[in-house]
């Protein structure tokens, strides 16, 4: 076979791949789980304790705040990371598309540090 036939064959193998990978942990999963479990089995673990009071627990919005800064501050690692290994193959312009790139986060920074949204309360 030669041409686009090679093509829609790789395709079709890989599209039997993905379909058996998938299906896989479902039938796993039907086949271990327990057949009449009990209302113990089905309570949350929280250390061996009895629960106390509804799973469902509002967070303050404080923590989602923390994490998107986290987040941002960690994607800037990985953007940061391949670009200093390279840096001195890269001149001048890369440099000050890092600083520009620096100062914005810097700048976001200082955003929310003005907004005491990084302070516990």
């Amino acid at each position: 076979m030669t041409g686009y036939a090679s093509n829609y064959t790789f395709l079709g193998i890989f599209f039997l791949m993905v379909t058996v990978f998938a299906a896989i942990p479902v039938i796993a999963s039907r086949i271990v789980r327990p057949r009449k479990p009990s209302t113990i089995k089905q309570d949350p673990y929280e250390c061996g304790m009895e629960k106390v009071g509804d799973a469902w627990v509002q967070f303050k919005i404080q923590y989602y705040l923390y994490a998107l800064v986290f987040i941002v501050f960690d994607v800037e690692v990985v953007l940061i990371v391949p670009w200093a290994v390279v840096f001195k193959q890269l001149g001048f312009f890369a440099f000050a598309e890092m600083a520009i790139f620096l100062m914005i986060l810097f700048l976001g920074l200082i955003y929310v540090w003005r907004k005491r949204d990084l302070e516990w309360y």
